[in-house]
């Protein structure tokens, strides 16, 4: 089953330790240790600082930053409100995207990507990836589609999509966001949203 709380144990085959999602008050700092191999920290919305053994920085609403060095600590102090994401695991350096999005329905809805038999309302497409890929959910809720199931999106949950599965976002009940996070690249390693009428031919 793709559809997870971030609470939850992950899947056998992910590359992924643990998904984590921190609500931080302004002016309060969060101390966290990295426990993976390789970590990442998102900043969902709101704005920080992060302090660490290697770099000090302010980030912002879409920002993020890797974790390299198991053991070691990093403190993020709220400047605001803010959602962090904080994701550990085993990645290989070759890996497809990742970043914050936000997604909504659109008056001209619109898929680019390989057909589907569902009503959609969002100006997105069916597609699949040489890696897997994650949606984790911070905010808004909807409907989306992988492996040919339709699973209802909302906060604290993520979507755990394999290399060569299709999956899709065709509505959205309430504004979306979230983080995507694709893993490692394998196969062809082709990055970006792929589709049967253009990569299978």
């Amino acid at each position: 089953m793709p559809l997870l709380k971030c609470s939850d144990q992950l899947p056998e085959w992910s590359e992924l330790d643990f998904i984590e999602i921190l609500e931080i008050k302004k002016d309060e700092v969060k101390s966290l240790t990295q426990k993976s191999i390789k970590e990442k920290i998102f900043i969902g919305e709101g704005s920080c600082k992060i302090f660490s053994d290697v770099k000090n920085l302010k980030a912002k609403r879409e920002d993020y930053f890797e974790l390299n060095n198991p053991g070691s600590g990093v403190k993020i102090n709220g400047e605001e409100d803010c959602t962090v994401i904080h994701i550990g695991g085993s990645w290989l350096d070759e890996t497809g995207s990742c970043g914050v999005f936000k997604i909504n329905n659109s008056k001209s809805p619109s898929n680019t990507g390989d057909p589907v038999e569902y009503d959609r309302k969002t100006e997105f497409d069916n597609h699949f990836h040489d890696c897997d890929e994650y949606w984790i959910i911070f905010k808004g809720s909807g409907l989306a589609v992988s492996e040919g199931k339709k699973y209802e999106l909302r906060p604290g949950y993520f979507l755990a999509t394999r290399m060569g599965d299709h999956h899709d976002l065709p509505n959205v009940y309430k504004e979306i966001h979230g983080v995507w996070f694709e893993t490692s690249l394998k196969g062809k390693k082709r990055t970006g949203h792929l589709w049967n009428h253009t990569h299978l031919k």
